[in-house]
């Protein structure tokens, strides 16, 4: 067995050791690459931040696509992302990600494969590399990773949730402090700082609904429902990426009816999820995620500077 056969054997900490010593070179696309990772696993705000950075390429008309591994779906292989198509075939977050930014999506589990397919099909352009900051067989001009304060006293898997330690932000190039994070908690090393504020839209809640999802934390959804007034008749939390089938929606109703609320209120990733089901929960409110970046103009413009410096010399 050669090495590039057996690094998928070895764990992740290996396989970063093996391209930090140059062992396994990174293969590089046409166009730009732009990651945005973290260090845990889920639950950070990765799609979120996708999303406003997504809007923020958008208003600067600079065009791009999405490159994702597209976890959770049940096919395989690369595959551009229809929006009107369903999350089994795609997975959940690059279907709200399609759906939201109406920007070409491509999944694949070789994203170097999935960023090829993309330059085939369109011109090169800027990669959006979701989930990126492990996928270290694809080069990248510019690494954006989130941190939340939960990461800075959890520890690795298997006993937590880290994926890599702290240490590891030495390869990014800017450190986004999300859900309230604080600087002094994670080791900067003078790389670029941004902040980022995230709330919730609810519009059109019913009052006192059944509350349910299947993300990475629940709590901070219920928390973030609750301090924009809505108190929940009852909750329901299922597994992140939680495909819903009959069973589960029978589950819900007579939740509902038990706890006489009014409605149901859930997450945008599930509403995905549901599929053709969304209707038969009716009145159900879908909330938004609202993330917001402190000073985005400057924090754009120094990364697209960054990324065309890079690839110049490159």
């Amino acid at each position: 067995m050669n090495l590039l056969s057996s690094i998928f054997g070895i764990g992740v900490g290996a396989r970063n050791a093996l391209y930090d010593r140059g062992a396994i070179r990174a293969q590089k696309l046409q166009g730009s690459v732009v990651s945005v990772g973290n260090l845990s696993v889920g639950g950070s705000g990765k799609t979120p931040f996708v999303l406003l950075l997504g809007e923020l390429l958008k208003a600067r008309g600079v065009k791009f696509d999405i490159l994702s591994r597209g976890y959770g779906r049940r096919t395989r292989g690369v595959a551009q992302v229809d929006p009107g198509g369903s999350s089994q075939d795609f997975g959940d977050e690059p279907l709200l990600l399609a759906r939201r930014l109406g920007a070409p999506v491509i999944v694949g589990e070789d994203r170097y494969e999935a960023g090829r397919f993309a330059e085939k099909q369109f011109e090169p352009q800027l990669h959006l590399l979701d989930d990126g900051f492990q996928h270290r067989s694809l080069a990248r001009d510019f690494d954006i990773v989130l941190v939340t304060p939960e990461d800075a006293r959890d520890r690795l898997l298997p006993a937590g949730r880290l994926r890599e330690p702290l240490t590891s932000l030495s390869r990014a190039d800017a450190i986004v402090l999300a859900s309230g994070a604080s600087g002094e908690s994670f080791p900067l090393n003078s790389k670029l700082v941004w902040r980022v504020r995230r709330g919730i839209s609810p519009a059109n809640v019913p009052a006192r609904p059944v509350v349910f999802c299947g993300i990475a934390r629940p709590q901070n959804f219920l928390l973030q429902l609750r301090t924009a007034g809505i108190e929940p008749a009852a909750q329901a939390f299922y597994r992140d990426h939680h495909f819903y089938a009959e069973r589960d929606i029978q589950d819900l109703l007579k939740l509902r009816q038990q706890s006489d609320a009014e409605g149901f209120a859930t997450t945008e990733k599930d509403a995905v999820n549901l599929g053709g089901y969304l209707d038969a929960l009716q009145p159900i409110a879908v909330v938004q995620v609202k993330m917001e970046l402190v000073d985005a103009a400057n924090a754009v413009d120094t990364m697209l500077r960054m990324v065309t410096e890079r690839r110049r010399k490159a």
